[in-house]
């Protein structure tokens, strides 16, 4: 079985650093600036790239999909998640005082267990829900799979890596797979973010896939517009 968690950095584009921080002390994807700033090494150079590059190049001259890892991925989600709970629990004011946007450390929560099982199974189910959205307009056709093939002979993937990235692009498009992969609200949160960061936001087919994703996973209005207020801070 090839490892989940590496895959997932490999198609986030993780593990590549801006200039002037690797000798910072701070973990890759975690800071604003990181998280906003991604124009390159991020996952317009990962897998996600090679994908949505064989499918069309407007996403990714749009900006999306700048994350840059999955401690960046799964600090947005958390971020989103703690923001929305803040926000049933808080009377509203009249004036909000101003509030640094700092991106929370998921390590060890929820959204980034620390148990390796854990980890897998929350990396795999947003490997397939990435794939299934960037699917969402149907406009991967046999032509462009074979270049998408060919590109990922190129990045180096062992034989099962790259299987698995063949077959979950062959598959129909599934979306109760994709649901029944959420195995808990903080997981269906993180699903939900990764989905809106593979699709193209002009897009209505993307756009009704992303409607029917968030009522299928059951997110609460108001944590689907934070999860999505917190995706475009990415794309800034």
């Amino acid at each position: 079985m090839f490892d989940p968690q590496k895959l997932l950095e490999q198609f986030l584009g993780g593990g590549k650093p801006q200039d002037g921080q690797q000798n910072s002390g701070q973990k890759p994807g975690l800071t604003p600036d990181f998280m906003k700033g991604l124009a390159t090494g991020g996952v317009a150079g990962g897998l996600a790239g090679v994908l949505l590059g064989g499918k069309t190049s407007k996403k990714l001259a749009k900006g999306a999909l700048k994350v840059g890892g999955t401690a960046a991925l799964a600090g947005l989600a958390y971020k989103a998640y703690t923001q929305w709970q803040a926000s049933k629990s808080q009377a509203p004011q009249a004036e909000a005082p101003p509030m640094k946007d700092i991106t929370p450390r998921p390590e060890g929560t929820a959204f980034l267990p620390s148990i390796t099982q854990q980890r897998d199974s929350m990396s795999l189910a947003i490997l397939r829900a990435m794939i299934s959205a960037a699917k969402a307009d149907g406009h991967i056709d046999a032509e462009e799979q074979r270049r998408i093939f060919g590109k990922l002979d190129e990045l180096g993937l062992d034989t099962e890596e790259k299987a698995f990235v063949i077959d979950e692009l062959r598959r129909p498009l599934d979306i109760d797979a994709v649901v029944a992969s959420a195995a808990t609200p903080e997981l269906a949160v993180e699903i939900y973010a990764a989905s809106v960061l593979a699709i193209d936001p002009d897009d209505p087919a993307e756009q009704a896939y992303l409607a029917m994703l968030a009522s299928r996973l059951k997110l609460d209005p108001g944590l689907k517009m934070a999860v999505e207020r917190e995706a475009a801070k990415t794309v800034a």
